[in-house]
Order: structure tokens, then sequence, then C-alpha cells
């Protein structure tokens, strides 16, 4: 303890030596520092489909198959040499590439365990680039390319995925894996060289540049059409992946090296259906289809304009702000921020201010932070400037263009005409009778900005097939690849969700590990556990990327999904998502925010030296404990950046326009969760935050919007408005009774409607069966009668038809 004081002694007299203007200066620096990252430049993040190709590369591996390199690559060589001495894989022309290949690829079909694994770490050493003949990464990265291309013309993959099924259904495996007290790396050799090689494949191949040949956009293409289409086993690649996930869950095969199924699994659907911005312009394309006006924006590149607002100030800001200023009126030391017991914490674990925070959300009041005039330029530092980059200008105003649905029109007239005139007329929104002028041009001006989305046209026509099943004619069903996949995955769709979110919880950072939690680590555990203190740390780095890696692939597959069946039909959008909300995915991705968010960003759980290609062509530097804690120099992560972003991203798609699911926001306490996160200074990501927290501000009470000003003045600039909406007042609205029960049974209803009438063959509604009209065809088909009816047939006669009067006149009318 002595030491401790006596460095604060000494930091003070360092302190009372400066000049008064570096004192000040220091003073200034210190505080901003203190003050966290309110006043850290955005970050330069830049979100797209995926990370760039180097770095997805190196993603596939974790870093305990480092050692897998070298053997992949004895494997190629004892073969190569033994048909082609002193050759050099690089040297040969296309004739011999494609002549080896070819026998490589016979030599998976042989019945031996041992020499069809030889044969497969050979083709896989094809895929990673044969880099013992290269120098430089570039060079590695030219050859994956040329060899991928040249192992899918010779038709490896149609090889690749036959084995994957044999390997799946590989009881043996699975029984004896499943009665092993600790699965390792060992257990999953055969998959794992399997799922490389699908991997690489499908991630270089969809990486397209200019100078590729003809020849190459063909296999392309083809490669493409082949993995949406139920080619394979009779069900695309994605609904086999799918099953691998399920059979994981299940605990019947522990063994899946599942990070690599989710990342193959990730990257088939990225490509057999294309990625955001293809989204984007199926979007546009399909709206001209219905007819529909255009998009008032692109929201893409509105997104990426955004600049990234300062995060609101936390009670436990405010408070040490008034410490602060109440310190330097009695001219006390300034006291050092105690970063260094804040880096002994654990980094994932939530901040120790989150119960008092909590507790105080409704008291803190944003305004009470403005300093004193006097002091305003020492507490608030001048901005830093931000380089310059090229952003989309807009006029001063909102990002966004408002938006109405015709819903809010008709709501609007119905108000007015029964507060003006006292009666209603439904549905019309074109009668405006007796209202008063300023009304009439709010409706115009209404009607400026009423936009029509395409579900709400699917919803109409779907509602008009359900009336007339028999006038309504046939609808035209394109089998596009989003329509193959949702085919193949609508049987299981549910215990696919479910599979998908056990893994999520079971690699998310705030999960405690239990005895009865799914174990995710089979691919990256070695056989033998670490014995030095260098081999633990290097495990837990591994260990912690491995689970990031995991997110990051899940949070990817169903945002995908999410958007992809959104714009092909709403209602196996909703299907989706009902099942998501069933599985309690919204209570899920909150405890994942419910932590140290910032800590999650910007972890370095990276080990550069040993990521592929490097540690294939250059000679691995001998790691210290220090160089593994220094980690890299990013600013953040980006893998966990753009996880945390997709994770928004869903919250957003699972609760718009679904009042019980905001609710559940509510009832879940998401307000200072989320106010949390928008402490990372990056625009898209503080946009989906305020979007979550716009939709519930009218039930958190005035007293939270009274105390939370800044919060709402960001929410005004940064989202969308809706010209109606009352989102910042609320109106009496937490009274009012949803029954949220009914809003979900009723969609139910309508999904399960929608999935019969499309994919359902064997209906047996008899009001849809042909009827026989003919009386010809009636009268000779020939009926058994029943016994006691043919012995009582003359009374049944007297009975039924002497007896009866028939009215002929009635009859021929």
């Amino acid at each position: 303890m002595e030491g401790v004081g006596l460095s604060a002694n000494n930091k003070q007299k360092q302190n009372q030596m400066l000049p008064n203007k570096m004192r000040g200066e220091f003073t200034r620096n210190q505080r901003k520092d203190s003050e966290g990252l309110s006043e850290a430049p955005d970050l330069e993040f830049e979100y797209s489909d995926a990370d760039n190709w180097a770095v997805e590369l190196s993603e596939l591996y974790s870093y305990t198959e480092g050692p897998e390199f070298l053997l992949n690559r004895k494997c190629f060589e004892e073969d190569f040499h033994t048909h082609m001495p002193d050759q050099k894989w690089t040297e040969l022309d296309l004739v011999q590439h494609r002549a080896h290949a070819m026998r490589l690829l016979d030599g998976l079909d042989v019945i031996g365990r041992e020499r069809r694994l030889k044969v497969a770490r050979a083709i896989l050493y094809m895929a990673q680039g044969t880099f013992g003949e290269c120098s430089s990464e570039m060079e590695v990265q030219h050859w994956m390319r040329y060899n991928v291309f040249l192992l899918l013309d010779v038709g490896a993959f149609t090889a690749l995925v036959e084995l994957l099924n044999m390997e799946i259904d590989n009881s043996a495996a699975c029984s004896s894996a499943v009665r092993k007290p600790a699965i390792s790396l060992a257990d999953s050799t055969d998959l794992r060289v399997l799922l490389n090689i699908m991997y690489l494949m499908v991630e270089t191949i969809q990486c397209e540049e200019p100078t590729d040949s003809p020849e190459w956009r063909t296999i392309r293409e083809t490669l493409k059409s082949e993995l949406g289409s139920p080619l394979y086993n009779h069900e695309p690649v994605s609904v086999m992946l799918f099953g691998m996930v399920t059979k994981f869950c299940s605990g019947h095969a522990p063994h899946f090296p599942m990070k690599k199924v989710l990342l193959l699994l990730w990257k088939t659907i990225l490509f057999t259906l294309g990625g955001f911005e293809q989204l984007q312009c199926s979007k546009v394309s399909k709206r001209a289809a219905l007819g529909l006006p255009p998009l008032p924006e692109d929201s893409l590149c509105v997104v990426r304009s955004m600049r990234a607002a300062s995060p609101p100030a936390s009670a436990s800001d405010l408070i040490e702000q008034q410490q602060r200023r109440a310190r330097r009126e009695h001219k006390a030391l300034i006291k050092q921020d105690n970063l260094d017991a804040f880096n002994e914490k654990d980094p994932y674990k939530a901040d120790d201010t989150r119960e008092d925070e909590e507790e105080n959300d409704d008291n803190d009041n944003s305004m009470e932070a403005e300093p004193f005039p006097m002091e305003r330029d020492e507490v608030m530092p001048p901005p830093i400037p931000h380089p310059p980059t090229e952003r989309v200008c807009f006029p001063k105003g909102l990002p966004w263009a408002p938006k109405v649905r015709e819903k809010d029109i008709e709501h609007f007239l119905e108000s007015s005409r029964s507060k003006f005139i006292g009666y209603t007329l439904g549905n019309d929104t074109d009668t405006v009778v007796g209202l008063p002028r300023p009304i009439h041009e709010s409706i115009k001006t209404l009607k400026q900005h009423k936009y029509v989305s395409i579900a709400e046209v699917q919803i109409a026509k779907e509602e008009e097939y359900q009336k007339t099943p028999l006038s309504g004619g046939e609808e035209e069903l394109e089998l596009c690849a989003i329509e193959l996949l949702y085919q193949g995955i609508l049987p299981s769709l549910p215990q696919y969700m479910i599979a998908l979110l056990k893994i999520l919880l079971a690699a998310a950072p705030t999960s405690k590990a239990k005895t009865d939690s799914i174990n995710i680590l089979a691919d990256v555990l070695p056989e033998e556990m670490p014995t030095t203190v260098l081999q633990s740390m290097k495990l837990g780095v591994d260990v912690n990327r491995h689970k990031e890696i995991i997110v990051k692939a899940i949070s990817a597959i169903l945002l995908l999904l999410l958007k992809h069946f959104k714009l092909n039909h709403v209602y196996q959008f909703e299907y989706m998502a009902q099942h998501l909300v069933f599985a309690n995915c919204i209570p899920l991705i909150l405890k994942f925010f419910n932590q140290n968010i910032m800590s999650y960003i910007t972890a370095k759980n990276s080990i550069s030296a040993l990521d592929f290609p490097h540690c294939v062509v250059h000679e691995l530097p001998e790691l210290t404990a220090e160089s593994l804690e220094a980690g890299d120099n990013n600013q953040f992560c980006w893998r966990n950046l753009f996880s945390c972003i997709n994770l928004l991203r869903i919250l957003n798609k699972l609760t718009k326009w679904k009042h019980s699911r905001t609710m559940m926001l509510v009832v879940f306490k998401s307000a200072p969760i989320l106010k949390r996160a928008l402490k990372v200074k990056q625009a898209m990501m503080q946009l989906y935050v305020l979007k979550l927290l716009k939709v519930q501000t009218k039930y958190l009470g005035r007293q939270w919007r009274k105390s939370n000003m800044k919060t709402m003045s960001a929410i005004y600039q940064k989202v969308r408005h809706r010209l109606n909406d009352d989102w910042a007042y609320g109106n009496d609205l937490d009274a009012r009774p949803w029954d949220f029960q009914a809003e979900e049974c009723a969609l139910r209803a309508s999904i399960e409607r929608f999935n019969s009438r499309r994919y359902d063959k064997n209906q047996t509604n008899p009001e849809f069966l042909p009827v026989d009209n003919c009386l010809q065809s009636v009268l000779g088909q020939r009926i058994d009668l029943p016994e006691d009816f043919q012995m009582n047939y003359d009374l049944w006669l007297e009975r039924e038809v002497f007896s009866k009067p028939i009215s002929w006149e009635e009859l021929l009318q």
C-alpha cells in the first residue's frame, strides 16, 4: 500500500512542478481519459457481407490445428512425387494439373479410411494454395484460386458432398464420441478435412475478380445454381448442413466440428442467395414488378453516411462529473482513474455500475450534466477532427424520408371525422366532406409520403387466394434459390431455429459454464491439454476466438434468412420469426448485450502470427506471454462489431410492428442494456439501438423520457419519422389493453393457412375436392347396399317416395 501511496504523491508533485498552462493541459487529458470513450473518435468500421477474404480464410482454422498444415503438405507431396518425381506443382501446365487432380479424385473412392483421409488431405493442400512452393501470402492466394477452380472443374465438390453424407451417417464414430468423457480435435478429423475443402471452395469462388476468365465465370454460376438446387441427396446443401446442426444439438453427434459447419452454412447461403447489396437491388426490381413507387432512398448509402452521436451520460458518469466539480472547487487532488483495476477484471463481465444505473435510470437527468459556463471549455474538450472520407451529402435536415402507412391515414381520417362531424366511414381515405381546411392539408401531406411495402401487397394477395381458392387462379411460384431453401427447411424449421439459438447461447460471453449446456469446443481442444502457462494462454485466446466466430456465423445466418424470406414472401419471414420468438430469441439477444459491450468490441482474441496464410509462409516468431496479452493494434475487433450489429438488426426485425414483442423488450428491462450499447461510437450500431429504444419509449413512462432527453434527441435526429407516430409522448397507451396472445395466435393462423395452401400437397378438405355432377355417371355407379336396407326396401319406398306429394310446378321452376 505504501508503494501505491508514494506513486500518487509523486504524481501530485510532478503535476505541481509543471507550468500552469501545461498543468491545465495535463489535467484536461487526464479528465478526458477518465470520461471513458465518450470523446473518442468514431470507429472507422465499414459494415459489409463479410470481412476481407484473407481474414475469412484465417477464421476457418483454430490455432490448435496449426500442425495439420504440414501434415497436409506431406500427404500431397508423397503422392505427387511418386507420379511426378523432381517436378514442382507451380511449374506444370494445365493438362498435367488436371490429370493429377483427377487422379486424386479417383483416390477418394477407395474403401480404406486411412487411404481416403490421406487423399482428402492432399486435396486440402491443393485448396490451401500449395503453400510449400510459395514465398508470399499473395502468391498463396493466387494458387488457391487457381487450384479451387481446377478442382471444381473436375467435379470435386460432388464427391466431397457424398463423402460428407457418409461421415454424417457414420454411426460408429457417433457412438464412440457419445461414450467419450472428453471430445478433442482428433474425434472430428475426417469431417474437418472435408468441411475445410468445401469451405475454401465456396469462400474462394464467390470472390469475383475482373481478371477471371469466361470459363471460371461459368464454373462459378454452375456451382451457385447447384448449391441452391436439390441436386445433392434431393435437398440443397444448406438443408444438409442444417441437419448436422440439429443432430449435434440433440447430443447424437457431439464430435461434429460446429464452427466449420456454421461457417460453411453461412457462406453457402451468402453465395446462393446474395448479400445485402443484392437484397437491395432485388427489392428495387420487385417493387417495380409489382407497380409500386421506387424506394425513397438507398438505405445502405444513408447508413454509411451517418456519423455517430455522443453516447448519453450514464448515472455513474454524472456522479463522477459532480464529484470532479466538487473536488475542483475544494482544490483537491485529481484522482487517477482506476483503469488498472478495470483491466484486471474479467473483460466480459458486465459493468459494476449496472445495478446503480438500472436503479437510477429513471432519475439521471442528462440535462443536469451541462457544466457551469466558466468550466465548459475544460469539461468539454474540442471535438477531434475526423479524417476526410467520401460521404453522401444530404441537405440540412433529417437523413431519412418520412413514411406513412395506409392504416395511419385511415386512423387519422376516422378520428378527424368522429371529432368534427360525428360519424365514421370505415376504410374510405378519399371523402373529406365537412372536414376543416387544415385537415385537408394534413391528408394531402400524409398521402405524399404514403409508403406501400412489398409485404402489404403479398398479404393482400394471400387474403384473396384464401377467399377464392377455386376462382382465384393458380399462383405463379418462381422456384428461385430462396424458395427451394424454404421448401427444404420447412418441415424442420422450428428444430433448426432452436438448435442455432442453443449454440448461440453456449457461445455468448455472458453464459456461465453449465454441465448441461452443449459443448461447442470439439474442434478446438487438443488431445493433450496444455502444460505451460504460455500454452494455456494460447488455448484461452483460441477458445474465445472460436466462440466469437460462432456468434458471427449464427448472427449472419439468421439475419440473411430473415431478410431473404421477407423479400420472397412475408409469411415465410413471419414463420421463421415466430419460431425464433417462441425459442426465446429476444431475451437471449438482450442477455448477450448485458455485458461490458466496449470490452467485447475491443477484445483482442487473435494471434496474427498464427493466422493462415501468414503462418505457412513466414517463420513463426517466438510467442511470449507479453505478446499474447498485447494482441493486435486494431482499434476494434471487426467480427465482434459485425455480430453486435447483426443481432441488433435481428431484434429489430422480430419486434417491428409487433406490440406483443415490443412489450417483451419492456418486460425484460432492455432500456438500460440498450442505453449502455450506445457507448459504442459507430453510427450503424447506434441507429439500430435507437430504433429499439424508440418503439418502447411510449411504454417507459414520462419520468424515463424526462431523464433521457439526450437519447430522445438522438432518436429524433437518426431514426426515420412516421408522421402520425406519437412515440415520444405515449398518450396513456400503456393503459391500453393489448391482447398479446390473440395477436400472435392470429398471425400463426395466417401463417399456417399460407403454408397449407402452398406446400401441403395432401389437402383432404372435402370442399376443395372435385364433384361429379353428371347424371349418367352417378347412376351408372354400382353401390353395395347394406342387408337391412334391402330387407326393408318396400317400407322405405312407401315412406320416402309414395307417401310424399311432389310439387311438379316447383320442381320445374
